[in-house]
């Protein structure tokens, strides 16, 4: 236990220290955009605060790879978890280099998504099998065409998922990582249920993520200081879908007497720890091609945007999407641990929709709630996303222009100093 928060400690200070030598280099190079109509912060925010983020993740992999115990758990994975990620994560960090400076054609990003979990599967970073219960036919062995495939469709997905979700300052990164957490939980219940030890492939990644996350959301959260990007969004995505290939056990059959829920886990995670962005990657295809639009065109139809619409704070509005990941994807992982049969599965879903329902109402504050204060609530956020723009030391300061009817008032000096009008004394 003790590796796992010394590779999450490593990772947050890495990423933490980075964060602002890439903050200067993404203003230097002009990766600060202007403000786009569907975006929430209001003046030009650096990106590619996913360079930060990467550099947390090779770090943390090559320290654990260095460690006793998960060094040993990494060697004897049939999979070169470390070389794998690094790679595939170098590239899906380049791919979204390139598009948060230059911008790049949806589908050329595709192609980027998909070459990277290209490199998962080379290295057998892939789900070998899917585990099912004995009365539903045992485990269904894959063979290495299907697993390649169901292995990259995973992956673009997930970094898909996270990437849409990634509209709020410190949404994605809180998001993935409670995400993590749940994952590692899951990951650690089941090696001690299978006799393997604590030390698994599985948690030694989620415990880097959880690490590089949280490094990075001191400068992230609201008001932000810079945004990760899709240099970000896509990396920890790419991350979250190989723990998630990873987490399938050795042997379902050996935790099968307890319920049908741990068997079942390793399907039902990534629909738990993911839903919000999945239900919200789903809806936004729906929504843009129901109007005949690309799936990939942007718009204000996302769930965080409607929050915000009907009255919330951006803190609060993100501070409500975290306690829904919490709930649902701890909740899943909840069952598996006390034994509860799988039906119970559907009322979980229904208690995490009617929490986020209820958390979702505004509050009632009087004529019309923040949005009759021109959008200012009582719980006011601070300041706009974004760091304040710069005063240049060569600015000229000018006095007010004089009015086009020759009129004394406002008239300005030459030095800049304002003319004020003598006014007759009254008697």
């Amino acid at each position: 236990m003790r590796e796992y928060l010394f590779m999450a400690l490593i990772s947050a200070a890495v990423t933490y220290l980075l964060v602002p030598l890439v903050r200067r280099f993404a203003i230097r190079i002009g990766a600060m955009p202007e403000v786009r109509e569907r975006d929430v912060h209001t003046t030009p925010t650096p990106r590619l605060g996913g360079l930060a983020m990467y550099g947390g993740l090779v770090v943390g992999l090559l320290v654990a790879n260095q460690l006793t115990h998960t060094g040993k758990a990494l060697a004897e994975s049939e999979s070169n978890a470390v070389t794998a990620l690094i790679l595939a994560g170098g590239l899906i960090t380049l791919t979204g280099f390139l598009d948060d400076w230059w911008g790049m054609d949806a589908f050329i990003k595709l192609g980027g998504q998909i070459a990277a979990a290209g490199v998962l599967v080379f290295y057998d970073l892939r789900l070998l099998y899917l585990p099912l219960p004995q009365d539903w036919g045992g485990s269904t062995s894959l063979d290495y065409t299907l697993s390649t495939v169901i292995t990259i469709l995973v992956v673009v997905v997930t970094i898909n998922a996270v990437n849409f979700v990634d509209g709020l300052d410190g949404l994605a990164a809180g998001i993935v990582c409670i995400a993590s957490m749940a994952t590692w939980a899951y990951s650690i219940f089941l090696a001690d249920n299978i006799s393997t030890g604590r030390i698994t492939v599985t948690a030694a990644i989620v415990a880097i993520l959880i690490g590089t996350c949280l490094g990075f959301l001191p400068h992230n959260f609201h008001p932000a200081k810079i945004f990760m990007g899709d240099t970000g969004a896509m990396l920890i995505g790419l991350v979250l879908a190989s723990s998630i290939v990873t987490v399938t056990p050795v042997d379902p059959g050996i935790i099968e007497g307890m319920n049908k829920v741990p068997v079942l886990l390793p399907l039902l995670l990534p629909a738990a720890v993911l839903v919000l962005p999945l239900v919200d990657l789903i809806t936004a295809v729906v929504r843009r091609t129901s109007r005949g639009l690309s799936p990939f065109a942007p718009d204000r139809g996302h769930l965080h945007h409607r929050l915000m619409d009907i009255g919330h704070s951006h803190r609060r509005t993100v501070l409500i999407l975290y306690a829904w990941a919490f709930l649902f994807a701890f909740g899943i992982v909840g069952m598996s641990t006390v034994g509860v049969p799988v039906l119970l599965f559907p009322v979980v879903i229904l208690l995490a929709l009617a929490v986020l329902v209820l958390m979702a109402l505004p509050r009632w504050r009087g004529r019309g709630g923040a949005h009759s204060r021109g959008g200012r609530s009582d719980d006011d956020d601070g300041p706009p996303t974004g760091p304040m723009p710069p005063i240049r030391p060569d600015t000229e300061v000018r006095g007010p222009r004089p009015p086009a009817d020759g009129s004394p008032n406002d008239r300005a000096t030459a030095d800049g100093k304002p003319v004020i009008p003598a006014f007759p004394s009254r008697s």
